[in-house]
């Protein structure tokens, strides 16, 4: 039986807010439209802007409101952010003429921006591989940190961001006993999430989560991939971690022995 993959981010965003118990872990996400972007802008500020299908954080944008700190009364613009490069809009309606040019009738995604954690100055996120287990039970089996690169707004490895344990990444923010809290419900949420789908799509073996964590150590699932990256893990220094992702991956099919 082949491995069942989801390509559309919406779709996936829909199965997982079905549940109650994942819901106050998705940031708000719409369609992309106008009238959306302004609403959204009016209640989060920052919001990212990502097509629904695509991988390696290809194609995705940041807009927030933008003041000058030197010149505090002056109009407020937007700025929009893709890559390493930004682009300053006196009007909203200006900036989204820019965003349809990019998307060009594409169909793509708003999302509330959450304010990532840093690494010397580097935002980073969280990724959470969850797979089957050879009992056919859904486990969390591994967690890397992906920190940015310099000025840019995707973590992604292949975007030029690099891998890290989460350890490095959180213990300058947590104690011991917080960190074992968050690691737990991270574990929890991972879970949750894949059986969620299994609902939808029962032949799902693995998934990968983007997790980010806010500035109050708040989760949010960001996105969901079902064809997740396992040679990152290789990278931990505890190797016993990639030796069991290694082992449920040939038990379900991904990899060969």
């Amino acid at each position: 039986m082949a491995i069942q993959r989801i390509a559309s981010k919406w779709e996936k965003t829909i199965i997982l807010r079905q549940k109650e118990l994942i819901r106050a872990y998705i940031p708000e996400t719409r369609k992309y439209t106008f009238e959306h972007l302004k609403e959204m802008i009016d209640i989060h500020g920052l919001v990212y802007v990502k097509p629904d299908r695509g991988t390696y954080g290809n194609g995705v944008m940041s807009i927030e409101p933008w003041c000058d700190e030197l010149e505090p009364e002056s109009p407020v613009q937007y700025k929009l952010r893709f890559g390493i490069q930004s682009e300053l809009y006196p009007a909203l309606e200006e900036l989204h003429a820019a965003v349809s040019e990019r998307i060009d009738k594409k169909f793509y995604l708003i999302q509330k921006g959450i304010t990532l954690l840093t690494f010397r100055r580097r935002k980073f996120d969280i990724r959470a591989l969850v797979q089957k287990t050879p009992q056919k039970t859904w486990e969390t089996t591994g967690f890397i940190g992906r920190v940015a690169a310099q000025q840019k707004i995707i973590t992604n490895y292949h975007g030029g961001g690099s891998v890290m344990p989460i350890e490095e990444l959180l213990s300058p923010y947590l104690e011991a006993k917080e960190y074992l809290q968050l690691y737990k419900e991270m574990k929890q949420v991972g879970i949750l999430a894949a059986a969620q789908l299994t609902r939808k799509f029962p032949n799902l073996k693995e998934i990968g989560l983007d997790i980010a964590i806010d500035e109050q150590f708040k989760i949010w699932i960001l996105e969901v991939n079902t064809l997740p990256a396992l040679f990152p893990f290789k990278k931990l220094q505890n190797k016993d971690i990639y030796k069991k992702i290694h082992r449920y991956a040939v038990a379900y099919g991904r990899l060969k022995k």
